[in-house]
């Protein structure tokens, strides 16, 4: 990431400039540069750290689920929230996912954990912090991500009308705040977390509620079904 000029989908480059050029940036690309220098290895691998954005230009946005870290272990993180790619076996809050799509809509729970199918239509799979130390989950948190995924959903916020905000967990849902809910619908619910499923994810229809809420905007739903 060169300072103010990182690799990043044309819309969101334009909206996000003043973010790219804060100090808040330019230390958290100070201290990712010192990572690397230690021989650090990261996750998601470095020309995937804004794959959401590349999948879902600024203006295409309908839907975003918010993350809290990428996944740590080898292979797993690929810049979108809660996804793996094709041949990584399932982590536990994503299996979770399914199996609230099996309640929702009675598919198969899937054995491919790949999202950019969401991520192709409208859907934003944003973690609040882009990279992470492996095997160290929460180790960038607090290092400037914060800062420029907030200004992420402040921009959604002010120039978008009428996105749906997933926001499953109390990490999410301290977000919450950024988003003007006259203007945009938030549905909260526990995080997908074997931790946590049983005590609000599970049966929250928030896949369907979705969709519904689009629709009634006129936008076309969310097809959720990730081949089995």
């Amino acid at each position: 990431m060169q300072e103010a000029n990182p690799t990043i989908e044309s819309s969101w480059k334009a909206v996000l400039q003043e973010a790219f050029s804060s100090d808040s940036f330019r230390a958290l690309q100070s201290f990712l540069q010192e990572e690397q220098k230690n021989s650090q290895t990261l996750y998601p691998p470095g020309h995937l750290i804004f794959s959401a954005f590349e999948h879902t230009p600024f203006h295409k946005v309908k839907v975003v689920l918010l993350g809290q870290d990428p996944y740590h272990g080898p292979g797993q993180a690929h810049g979108l929230s809660f996804s793996v790619p094709e041949g990584i076996p399932l982590p536990p809050s994503l299996l979770n996912i399914y199996k609230e799509l099996e309640f929702e809509f009675g598919w198969p729970v899937s054995r491919k954990g790949n999202l950019k199918k969401w991520a192709d239509q409208g859907v934003l799979l944003l973690n609040a912090t882009l990279t992470v130390r492996a095997h160290q989950p929460g180790s960038h948190q607090k290092k400037g991500w914060e800062e420029f995924t907030d200004s992420v959903i402040r921009k959604l916020s002010e120039d978008r009308k009428g996105l749906v905000f997933l926001l499953w967990g109390r990490y999410a849902q301290a977000k919450a705040p950024l988003i003007d809910d006259t203007k945009h619908h938030i549905l909260q619910a526990a995080h997908p977390s074997p931790f946590s499923a049983t005590r609000g994810f599970f049966g929250c229809d928030h896949f369907k509620r979705a969709n519904d809420l689009l629709i009634t905007q006129g936008h076309s739903p969310i097809d959720w079904k990730i081949e089995h």
